[in-house]
């Protein structure tokens, strides 16, 4: 199959007009960071993107699932789950998704007259951000989430200035990962070492992904009879039951909050089957999600 930009299943993407972006550069209250281009890519197979000239903004990908690759002077690195890089200004480039296990990104192109500060050479190399107690992905995949809903109401002064204003948050979680984590106020993240908790915990930081129990088990250090006993017996629920409940939980929220198509929201909740979604939706809130969507509120 051909290499492809875009026009992914399920994937979501906000392009900003050219005078907007004009008016970002300067405007004081998003001159410093803004935002020009931001997207979601589920599954993108054969993702392809060859820079040969080389573009003003800096480029960030963050590849929650399955596997790519960046080049850049000459080197080429391999990317994997939850890794992210960013690409310079003003150097060409390329990237893509693994021909066998595609990636899965978030992405955003930006610029500023801070946005150097977010690629020096020692942070623009590939790094890891693994899921665990203290990693709080779920809380920056709902900053994201909230960027591209604010850039979708359209380019106010104030939702570009807030827009800015998240995005410097959201970079700033990236650049300084310790103390982004240590200053949660989440009772989960302060030395639980519960194993139900814990998996608990975990599951919402991969809401995202398919987990099978012999995941869930090893990350507790538990047999899989073990772990699922003990689970069973804390919640009423088989842990893989309980994540597909979290799972709708989510599902649920988009629906309400977003205006994201069935097919998007069951890429965020890291079903690829529409049908299935529909089907397990149905089993766990009693109607199918067009349905739930309908249903008024409050």
């Amino acid at each position: 199959m051909a290499k492809q930009k875009d026009g992914f299943h399920g994937e979501q993407a906000l392009i900003l007009p050219p005078a907007i972006i004009q008016r970002m550069r300067s405007e004081p209250n998003t001159s410093m960071l803004y935002i020009t281009d931001i997207g979601f890519y589920p599954k993108a197979i054969n993702h392809f993107r060859e820079r040969k000239t080389a573009i003003e903004q800096y480029v960030f990908i963050y590849c929650s699932e399955g596997k790519g690759w960046y080049s850049i002077e000459g080197q080429r690195y391999n990317v994997t789950s939850n890794q992210y890089f960013i690409l310079p200004a003003h150097l060409p480039h390329a990237y893509g998704s693994d021909e066998k296990d595609p990636w899965t990104i978030y992405w955003i192109h930006f610029s500023g007259s801070l946005a150097s500060i977010f690629c020096t050479p020692h942070i623009c190399r590939l790094t890891e951000i693994k899921p665990g107690m203290h990693s709080r992905i779920h809380y920056r995949t709902e900053l994201f989430e909230e960027i591209f809903r604010i850039l979708k109401m359209g380019y106010s002064l104030e939702n570009l200035s807030y827009a800015s204003s998240v995005f410097h948050h959201y970079l700033g979680s990236l650049r300084y990962l310790k103390q982004y984590r240590d200053a949660s106020s989440d009772p989960h993240l302060q030395g639980d070492t519960d194993p139900v908790n814990t998996v608990i915990y975990y599951m919402k930081e991969n809401l995202d992904k398919k987990i099978t129990l012999s995941e869930l088990a090893n990350y507790t250090g538990y047999s899989p009879s073990h772990f699922s006993a003990l689970f069973v017996e804390r919640t009423g629920y088989a842990p893989l039951n309980y994540f597909n409940q979290i799972k709708i939980q989510k599902a649920c929220q988009l629906l309400d909050f977003t205006d994201m198509k069935i097919n998007q929201v069951c890429y965020k909740i890291g079903i690829e089957d529409a049908y299935y979604f529909s089907r397990l939706f149905s089993q766990v809130m009693g109607v199918s999600p067009r349905e739930y969507r309908m249903i008024k509120k409050g």
